[in-house]
């Protein structure tokens, strides 16, 4: 049975679009992206989510805490979960926060650190690139987020451009995905179940190459 880790942040958990800054809720099981795209796959594969809220590519996060660098806490998953047949990553969006101040290339350069450590773990023989879906600069998390639309851009390129260079399957989730003006960040369930019909095409794909 084929095993896929889904490794990214609020939006593979499920969190819901914020009505109120800090205050987050989940869409409940079945309306998150990896369980649609489980249940696409069917019993024949095993998909195991793990989105943390928060979670940046490789930053510490001083305002959030709680363990959210994923460079940090991403060997420790994988070890927990081997043997893997793929390995699907999806971050980069909470790297848009302004406090972290940093481009869209530096976006992809702290992907592929991440894509480096599973292919040199020996826990998965391939790997996924994610690019997330653009954030847009209004709702509830405007002030987080402000200057994010600028800072994204080219974001997608340069991490399809990553992907090929080191052997890795991608997948825009922008073309798929529009984010929730609630917000400008998360999804609602509609855009979980058809990005979930998207990657299990793109799973199978995958496994198959």
């Amino acid at each position: 049975m084929p095993v896929i880790l889904c490794y990214g942040d609020s939006n593979t958990h499920g969190s819901m679009p914020m009505t109120c800054p800090g205050i987050g809720n989940r869409h409940g099981s079945g309306d998150r992206w990896p369980d649609a795209m489980a249940a696409d796959l069917g019993d024949a594969y095993q998909v195991i989510s793990e989105g943390l809220p928060g979670r940046t590519t490789v930053h510490d996060d001083m305002v959030e805490g709680g363990m959210r660098n994923g460079a940090t806490v991403l060997p420790a998953v994988l070890h927990s979960h081997k043997p893997l047949d793929l390995v699907v990553i999806m971050l980069g969006t909470n790297d848009l926060k302004s406090r972290f101040s940093v481009t869209a290339y530096e976006i992809s350069r702290s992907v592929e650190r991440l894509v480096v450590e599973v292919q040199q773990s020996g826990t998965a023989p391939r790997v996924m690139v994610v690019a997330p879906a653009p954030v847009q600069e209004c709702g509830t998390l405007v002030d987080v987020f402000a200057g994010a639309v600028a800072r994204q851009q080219g974001l997608a390129a340069h991490l399809q451009a990553m992907a090929e260079r080191t052997g890795c399957s991608f997948v825009d989730a922008g073309q798929t995905v529009t984010v929730s003006p609630v917000d400008g960040v998360h999804w609602d369930a509609e855009a979980h179940h058809a990005f979930g019909a998207v990657m299990a095409g793109a799973v199978r794909q995958a496994l198959s190459a």
